[in-house]
């Protein structure tokens, strides 16, 4: 079992505290009116939250995969959407300082580091999300560049963000596909750059989802990552490892958010002359509950402990990201039901819980990629001799 040290308790303890004064007070009502949270936004530039896992060299906070998926645990707790600034931004940091050229890095993770620059990742389009090699924007050479054209979707922080990793194809006959791919550092303000509409969503609501519309978009060919073309599906894939690391700390997160508020909730509602948690089926509800939040959290652990060893883990992050979301998604449910009516009304948190955890089983990779990333892993793992 993971034990905190010093350092990360610390840096944990501090968050709790933020997300207790800052976070949990304002949550319900922006969520309500879909607001973006610019203050809290600001308040965690200044926590430095922007940097985490960017290296102290570029001017980050150069925190472990096993400390960020705490600190996302603790956000998450308060409110799921206020990871959705860092979320996408950590990915895209993760990739540039795994794959970028040292002149990508002096140029971006500085400012990405403070928040200044804010990052997403431009990868899903309407036919293509899970299945990547099906992307349809390409990018043409031109020059001294790359003209960009096509469009991408479900894009976080498309509208407050400013610079993404956008994933497009160089080569659309490549075969496989994957190898066509190429990845590219793309900044707002350049002609045939569009934000389109912000899409509206069941739940996850207050950041930012957005379409974004490329036509003939130059970009440089200094920021293509890595320098080369076709290596884009790689670097992506593996900075995904870092997104589903964050997704099934969000799961964990949420997940004790509803248990808490259902054990405190079953210990002062009383039916049948008794408090709810002393009937068997409230009870037992609540012993899964705990069990497998304790579980869910354990496999993160682990996953974000192998990557941070440097070591591969794909199957282990896909793990952890199957059960903690499909273990938020579960809570959010038995956590309403204890509650009962109270749960779906919109007075209690419980019905945001509900409302916000099928994103985490969608998101990130879908679960039904999970488990075939998983057979595939396990396959591997346990070859006929």
């Amino acid at each position: 079992m993971h034990t905190p040290d010093e350092v990360q308790q610390m840096i944990v303890d501090n968050i709790r505290e933020f997300v207790d004064r800052r976070i949990i007070p304002v949550a319900g009502q922006l969520e309500a009116e879909d607001q973006y949270p610019h203050e809290i936004v600001a308040e965690m530039r200044k926590l430095g939250l922007f940097g985490c896992n960017v290296p102290e060299d570029y001017g980050g906070l150069g925190l472990s995969n096993t400390t960020f998926a705490m600190i996302v645990e603790e956000l998450s707790r308060g409110w799921m959407s206020i990871v959705g600034p860092i979320g996408t931004h950590s990915v895209i940091c993760d990739i540039i300082n795994r794959y970028g050229t040292e002149e990508q890095k002096r140029n971006f993770l500085p400012d990405l580091a403070t928040g200044e620059r804010r990052g997403g990742l431009a990868l899903s389009e309407a036919d293509a999300g899970t299945d990547v090699q099906r992307i349809r924007t390409t990018a043409t050479r031109k020059g001294e560049g790359y003209m960009i054209n096509g469009s991408k979707m479900w894009i976080t922080n498309g509208r407050f963000g400013d610079t993404f990793v956008l994933a497009a194809k160089t080569d659309p006959k490549a075969v496989p596909p994957y190898k066509g791919i190429s990845a590219f550092l793309i900044e707002k303000g350049g002609e045939g750059f569009k934000v389109g509409r912000d899409i509206d969503k069941l739940g996850y609501r207050g950041v930012e989802t957005c379409e974004l519309f490329f036509d003939d978009f130059f970009v440089s060919e200094k920021n293509l990552i890595g320098g080369r073309e076709g290596g884009g599906f790689k670097q992506i894939m593996t900075g995904l490892e870092s997104e589903r690391i964050n997704v099934a700390a969000r799961g964990v997160g949420l997940a004790r958010a509803a248990f808490e508020d259902a054990v405190y909730y079953a210990q002062q509602r009383s039916t049948f002359g008794k408090l709810i948690w002393e009937h068997q089926t409230i009870g037992n509800m609540l012993a899964e509950m705990g069990t497998r939040i304790e579980a869910a959290r354990l496999l993160l652990y682990s996953a974000a402990e192998k990557k941070d060893r440097g070591e591969r883990c794909d199957l282990e992050v896909g793990m952890a990201k199957l059960f903690a979301t499909e273990t938020a998604q579960d809570v959010a449910l038995m956590s309403l039901r204890i509650h009962g009516g109270a749960g779906y009304s919109k007075d209690l948190r419980v019905e945001r819980y509900y409302r916000d955890a099928p994103l985490l089983i969608i998101g990130g990779g879908t679960n039904e990629l999970q488990r075939l990333i998983i057979a595939k892993g396990l396959i591997a793992k346990y070859p006929v001799k």
